[in-house]
């Protein structure tokens, strides 16, 4: 692809991005603060796969010297979702089997969206694998949770009808430490349902400790 190709593309998916905000969100809702608006949304797009919540980036933006309150920043969450920009995802306690009211995380529903509004520098494709996951399952109609299990957190607890299935997203497990933190958040978890590894393996899927270790590329064209 040329760089003249590669910058129409950018345009393309920016100009799809101005119009969902300004259409579906500013005049919708009759948007006062836009630049407010465009810092949220900036914020969201920065800490993909974090958890966050109205207060963390209440304060991110008070730091940055921008008024705001987080009653604003709420009603601002709700709107990028209503659009479909973002995903939110709730935190589901594991061992109490209760759902968790605050701080969330947020996924976009296309990457280019990010990469055309800020590019690629720093990239961080684990952060950019998690995003990919989160949005298929939603799409093969899961209903979707952040886990939570003694202060060890579980990418997601899919469920759908009886099925449940415990998830880990990572790039690379090349390293032992990196497999080893990756599957003892799954160990913990005590009952019987399936518990899954996706990372960038490049190899067939196997299982480890009762866990199936599945290559991202694999498990998408499934």
């Amino acid at each position: 692809m040329s760089i003249g190709e590669q910058q129409d593309k950018y345009n393309y998916i920016n100009d799809v991005y101005h119009a969902l905000i300004v259409r579906d969100i500013v005049n919708r809702y009759k948007i006062r603060y836009v630049d407010l608006l465009e810092n949220v949304n900036q914020f969201l797009m920065d800490n993909i796969s974090n958890i966050t919540s109205t207060r963390n980036i209440e304060k991110m933006l008070t730091n940055d010297k921008i008024p705001v309150n987080h009653k604003t920043i709420g009603s601002y969450l709700t709107y990028l979702c209503n659009a479909y920009l973002y995903y939110k995802v709730r935190r589901y306690d594991i061992q109490g089997k209760k759902y968790l009211s605050t701080q969330d995380k947020y996924y976009l529903v296309d990457q280019g969206f990010k990469y055309a509004k800020i590019g690629i520098k720093n990239i961080n494709y684990g952060r950019i694998y998690e995003n990919i996951v989160a949005i298929e399952l939603l799409r093969r109609g899961y209903e979707l949770y952040v886990g939570s299990l003694y202060k060890t957190e579980i990418d997601f607890v899919a469920m759908k009808q009886n099925e449940k299935i415990y998830i880990q997203v990572c790039d690379d497990i090349s390293s032992e430490k990196t497999l080893q933190r990756e599957v003892n958040s799954l160990l913990k978890i005590k009952d019987a349902y399936p518990k899954i590894l996706i990372a960038r393996t490049k190899h067939d899927r196997y299982t480890y400790e009762g866990i199936e270790v599945i290559d991202i590329a694999d498990w998408l064209s499934k």
